[in-house]
């Protein structure tokens, strides 16, 4: 006689379930960065920079200050 086995799972509702541990983050350091991703952060930074000094030309220059 063959035996199947069966997987059986059983469905906890979160509500029922008990709390998880927290990941405590005040306990770490700084993280780690090369000079490649410091390099594209900072570019990024000056990009997002740059497109809000041209919206605000822009806006600055639909309510007429530019003529």
């Amino acid at each position: 006689m063959a035996t199947m086995a069966t997987n059986q799972f059983v469905v906890i509702h979160p509500l029922d379930d008990l709390p998880e541990q927290k990941v405590d983050t005040e306990s770490l350091g700084p993280m780690p960065m090369t000079k490649s991703v410091r390099l594209s952060l900072m570019s990024l930074r000056a990009y997002l920079v740059v497109m809000m000094l041209m919206v605000l030309y822009h806006v600055l220059g639909l309510a007429g200050l530019f003529r």
